[in-house]
């Protein structure tokens, strides 16, 4: 499965006043592994950014004076995602945002380009019930470093965004499976379960530091030991 996680920062927070892209940053999930196949640009928006944007991603008018405009890199864009499924965190915007911009350059709307969208905002509020689920939150929860978030940037977030839906969807898949129920020779309904083979295969180094970070955000938000270290230990 293809998977892409994205982020954008804007000019301001309203698509149909006029506020526009100016950052688009992606990063694939194959199968969920990431892939280095990453999609990045800064977009001249053609206007200033408004003061509480500004603030938090830091591009100036200046700086994206030279960038390619959104119908300079459409194109580009388009063909990334295309057929994906799609990662964002509070989805109506970024993609309100997107529609705007593919309406302007007389394309179709994003959802048209894609599989589908997961909204992590939306999983995280499921997840966690009347909690924090900010990026920043979800980061602290599951272990996740964002030191290095000074500002927001597209890519950087669309890459800690990554992580955390990695670490918020890990799962085990169930080793049994029903079958249909067999009558017995006294009329006594047998569930009949098929079990799965299993095979044991031992976690690599990178792997076991991946399941300690896990741990350590249990720990942390439970702030104490976790039922799974007390299962550990024992």
């Amino acid at each position: 499965m293809r998977q892409i996680v994205l982020d954008t920062e804007t000019t301001g927070l309203n698509a149909r006043s006029g506020d526009r892209v100016i950052e688009i940053g992606c990063v694939e999930l194959v199968n969920r592994q990431l892939t280095g196949n990453n999609f990045h640009h800064y977009i001249n928006p053609e206007r200033d950014s408004e003061e509480g944007a500004l603030a938090v991603h830091g591009l100036t008018t200046e700086f994206l004076s030279d960038k390619p405009k959104f119908a300079e890199i459409v194109d580009e864009f388009r063909d990334y995602v295309n057929g994906a499924e799609v990662i964002i965190h509070n989805a109506p915007f970024d993609v309100g945002f997107l529609d705007e911009e593919l309406k302007r350059v007389g394309m179709p709307v994003f959802k048209e380009h894609i599989s589908g969208i997961v909204d992590t905002l939306v999983q995280a509020k499921e997840m966690h019930p009347g909690k924090r689920n900010s990026l920043d939150a979800l980061c602290d929860r599951y272990g996740v470093s964002n030191a290095h978030r000074a500002l927001h940037g597209a890519l950087l977030d669309a890459e800690l965004l990554a992580e955390v839906y990695l670490a918020m969807t890990r799962g085990q898949n169930s080793l049994t499976m029903d079958l249909e129920p067999e009558a017995g020779s006294e009329g006594v309904v047998l569930e009949v379960v098929a079990i799965a083979e299993v095979i044991l295969q031992c976690a690599n180094d990178d792997e076991l530091a991946e399941h300690e970070n896990v741990m350590n955000g249990l720990d942390k938000e439970v702030r104490g030991q976790c039922l799974w270290r007390s299962a550990e230990a024992n």
